[in-house]
């Protein structure tokens, strides 16, 4: 009787009707049954349920919270891996058809629905949904990031107007930051016809777009169409102003008119190796040297041996940047193995061609050097067992 509730309840779940509360009524009934049973069968059928709500509890909430399967496996939520793997879930397959038939600016309008920037998703997206097509199966899986970029390409010679969905209104609104959030949401709310200014901190608008990824990888004259294109539904732009210091909540809202404010300032964060010597001159954390290069603000690495610490997409960025910038060596240290780096392995290969040097299962101890940096010192690491 017992496993019958618990296996109800999980079909409940996987298709998308779960209900708060479930989670724990799966635990309480999960150990009655245990304790409860007088056969060996009875006592340990509930432990798999057991398990994974211990290491998998997130995507029970995903389930019942969202109605979403972030593994990608419950048919009623699921109506194509890609789009389930996609962030923003856009409908990947309807654009990619559309594409195939020629029809571009219905496949942008498909993409738009969900994610305005396909111009440059084109270019630096990570592309979850192909690590979800269902092609690979068969053989390998469609090459999705490079139909959207094709799709896009189509427009740039015929900018887009993101057209007026609404009457105009009267009621202004204020964004914080013109990155990503805060450009969409301005965007959207410009089609709903508010007139709606945006302000950012930084010379630039695009956020970690403008400052975050280097230049080869987006080109500014490609994401300045994406901002132009949102300018033109009639968004304003303050930038050099930030929040606290040029423009305050209060003097928004009861000063200058605003009837609401959107806070879009991001969670862009440099990771600490807290290790001896790290404050040291010449020591650069990730995210600040990637906005420093974007702003020509980049330390002089002219002839210099560079070392980057880490194996993502910042530490890629940064040590290919370094190379851009004259470095005489660059040398990237990770903790881990090669196929351990959550980097994307595009920007691997193309690190390893430019002759970055990898220095695998190696982690920094501390920073040498009397003021400024004159070496690092390194311990050399083992894989453990898997936990």
């Amino acid at each position: 009787v017992g496993t019958k509730a618990m296996l109800a309840t999980l079909e409940r779940i996987c298709a998308g009707r779960g209900q708060p509360g479930d989670v724990e009524y799966l635990e309480e009934l999960a150990q009655e049954v245990k304790a409860s049973s007088l056969c060996g069968l009875g006592q340990t059928v509930p432990n798999p349920v057991l398990t994974t709500i211990r290491y998998f509890r997130e995507e029970y909430e995903a389930h019942i919270r969202e109605h979403r399967c972030p593994a990608g496996v419950c048919t009623a939520l699921v109506r194509a891996k890609c789009t389930n793997a996609c962030p923003a879930e856009i409908d990947v397959p309807s654009y990619v058809s559309l594409v195939a038939q020629g029809r571009y600016a219905e496949g942008l309008e498909i993409h738009r629905r969900r994610n305005p920037f396909a111009l440059a998703c084109g270019r630096v997206c990570p592309a979850f949904c192909e690590t979800k097509c269902r092609r690979s199966e068969l053989d390998q899986p469609v090459a999705i990031r490079q139909i959207k970029r094709y799709m896009a390409d189509h427009e740039l010679e015929r900018p887009w107007t993101p057209p007026l969905l609404e009457e105009p209104k009267k009621d202004k609104v204020a964004v914080i930051g013109a990155g990503p959030a805060g450009l969409t949401a301005a965007l959207r709310l410009a089609q709903k016809g508010y007139p709606v200014t945006i302000f950012d901190a930084l010379p630039v608008a695009g956020g970690m777009m403008a400052v975050g990824i280097p230049e080869y990888r987006l080109p500014r004259d490609i994401l300045n169409v994406e901002i132009e294109n949102i300018a033109r539904a009639g968004v304003e732009f303050r930038l050099n102003t930030s929040l606290g210091r040029d423009v305050t909540l209060d003097g928004l809202l009861d000063r200058d008119g605003y009837k609401a404010v959107i806070l879009a300032i991001g969670a862009h964060k440099n990771l600490r190796l807290a290790i001896p010597g790290e404050e040291m001159a010449g020591v650069h954390h990730g995210t600040q040297f990637l906005c420093d290069v974007a702003l020509g603000r980049a330390p002089d690495l002219t002839g210099k041996r560079v070392a980057v610490v880490g194996g993502g997409d910042v530490a890629i960025d940064a040590v290919r940047s370094a190379w851009r910038l004259g470095a005489s060596e660059a040398h990237l240290i990770y903790r881990r193995s090669r196929s351990d780096m959550p980097a994307h392995r595009d920007e691997i290969e193309g690190a390893e061609k430019e002759g970055v040097r990898f220095h695998f299962l190696t982690n920094p101890t501390r920073v040498l050097g009397n003021g400024r940096v004159t070496g690092v010192e390194l311990v050399r690491q083992e894989l453990g067992t898997f936990d």
